[in-house]
Formats: C-alpha cells, sequence, structure tokens
C-alpha cells in the first residue's frame, strides 16, 4: 500500500479554475487521483476538469466528503486556503507556492500540528504513489522514473528527485510513496514526521531521503533512528557537500548557519546511526541494493 495517497483519497482542488490548477488538475485526474470537486468563490456551479465546483470549500467537503485538498493558489493567499481547509475538517493538504512569508508558513505548521493534520510544502512539486494517485506539479513523462515498488522516497529538492529516483528505479527497484516536503525554512511537515508511517508500511522495504544542506531536518531523521523508531534501511542523498559556509542554494531552507547544517555534519551523523550516504546520485541504487541484502 501507499502512505497518505492512494486511488480512494477523495480530493478536492482550491483554485481549480485557474490556468494552473486546471492544467494540474487534469494531469492528477489522468494519473488516477480521485478529484471530487474544485473550489473557486464565484464560480459555484461550474464543472472544471469533470468536477463540480463550490464557493467554498465547506461546500464541497459536505457534498463530496472530501478528505484530502489540493491547493493552487498564489502564496499571498495559501494561509487562508489552508485554514478554509483545516477548518473544514480536512486533513491531507498540499500545497505548491514558491515565496509564502515565512510568518505564514509558521502559522500553517502550527495550525497543522494543533490539528493533528498534514500540510505539504510550500514549494515543493507534491507527493505521488505512483499507479494510483498523484497531487501537486508531477507531469505525463514522470511515469518513466515513477515506476511502483517498495521503496518510499522523501525530498527537500525538485529537478534532484528525478535524477535519484531514476537511480533507484535503474537498480530494480520503485517507489511506494514519494513526498516532497519542500525547500523552504518553515515546510509543513518534516522528514522525521512520515518515518513512523513508512515504518508500519509493510509495502515499503526501505527509505531514500534527498536533502541538502542547512537545516536540521536530516539530523531528526537520524535521532529517529537512534531511538529506535524508525528500523527499516535508509539511503540519503545531500545536495550542496561543496559549498562553503554561509552559502545559500536555491531553496530559502538551504543555509549554513551558526556552523550548523552543514552536509559533512549530517553525513556523519547519519552514518553513525547506520544510514548510508551517497556522495552521487548515482550510487544510491548500489547503497540500497547492499542494505536491503545486509538487512535480508
Amino acid at each position: 500500500m501507499s502512505i497518505l495517497i492512494d486511488q480512494n483519497t477523495r480530493v478536492l482542488v482550491q483554485g481549480i479554475t485557474g490556468k494552473e490548477g486546471s492544467f494540474w488538475t487534469q494531469h492528477m485526474a489522468d494519473m488516477g487521483t480521485n478529484i471530487v470537486a474544485g473550489v473557486t468563490p464565484g464560480k459555484e456551479g461550474q464543472l472544471c476538469c469533470g468536477a463540480p465546483v463550490y464557493h467554498s470549500v465547506r461546500n464541497a467537503v459536505k457534498a463530496h466528503k472530501a478528505d484530502a485538498a489540493m491547493v493552487f493558489v498564489p502564496p499571498k493567499f495559501v494561509l487562508d486556503a489552508v485554514m478554509e481547509s483545516l477548518d473544514s475538517g480536512i486533513r491531507l493538504i498540499v500545497t505548491l507556492a514558491d515565496g509564502i512569508p515565512l510568518h505564514e508558513q509558521a502559522k500553517i505548521r502550527a495550525a497543522a500540528l494543533a490539528s493533528h493534520a498534514v500540510v505539504i510544502g510550500g514549494n515543493t512539486s507534491g507527493l505521488i504513489a505512483p499507479g494510483k494517485a498523484m497531487m501537486g506539479s508531477i507531469p505525463y513523462w514522470i511515469e518513466r522514473v515513477y515506476k511502483p515498488g517498495r521503496i518510499g522516497i522523501m525530498t527537500r529538492s525538485g529537478s534532484l528527485t528525478n535524477e535519484v529516483t531514476a537511480m533507484v528505479v535503474a537498480a530494480g527497484f520503485g517507489v511506494s510513496t514519494l513526498i516532497g516536503v519542500g525547500g523552504d525554512p518553515v515546510p509543513g511537515a518534516r522528514f522525521a514526521e512520515f518515518l513512523p508511517a513508512f515504518e508500519a508500511d509493510d509495502e515499503t522495504d526501505a527509505v531514500v531521503i534527498i536533502g541538502e544542506l542547512g537545516g536540521t531536518m536530516e539530523e531528526e531523521v537520524a535521532e529517529a533512528i537512534a531511538s529506535g523508531r524508525f528500523t527499516k534501511p535508509l539511503v540519503s542523498f545531500l545536495s550542496g557537500r561543496t559549498a562553503p559556509p554561509g552559502t545559500r542554494m536555491g531553496h530559502a531552507g538551504a543555509i549554513i548557519t551558526g556552523g550548523k547544517g552543514s552536509v559533512e555534519d549530517k553525513t556523519r551523523l547519519l552514518e553513525s546511526v547506520g544510514a548510508r550516504v551517497a556522495r552521487r546520485p548515482r550510487e544510491v541504487g548500489s547503497l540500497l541494493k547492499a542494505a536491503l541484502g545486509e538487512r535480508n
């Protein structure tokens, strides 16, 4: 099985009638996602991508029992959109927008934790359970990379995700669920928070994390392994290995601050608890083989 989403997840789309919303909603539907409704204020009664459109999330949830929300709205409207979904009982929300104000990101995360909800993003391409469902902006051609299988993947990156996942598939594996947590300093959810679900999933044999310099998400993964909260094999690839201290990369969250967050420190900590760390993307597949072979 997958974690978070599958073909039975009932997804509503906020901002469905916009250019991006309608384009990616059609892609999601074509990849098996169960799109039950859309939300655009002032456009109730219309159809978009075969889904009925409502003024509000509450109306859509009442009519269609939606249990997940895909948010396609500009950054300045994301906070309101997420709060509307949380207030309507939605407990899985994916938001792609890049450039959400930091203080609003913090409010979103606090509200998600208080509601026992999962908010993925912003600054992400979303999540996918290959062959079942996708929430986000992962295009058709990606089906050549995202083959169904038994490896969970979590990532802070975008383009690197495709490259590393291609190496996983080339090694003979496939993907159970891929989660793009996003590259912002305060994402809605963090790597370690998904580890218990991957641990409990009997169709996930190992997990790959695609991290980068800055922040502490990778260190939190190491702590989960050390405490015994995650026991399956874990392989990681961390970008930014040669970046000097103070370097900011493409993501707002990828910056070394206060002497912490370097790839070298993350690598040492992960390896100290038994995780394997690839120095190059092409090594991920062989490290997975070694880790699973050792476990068996």
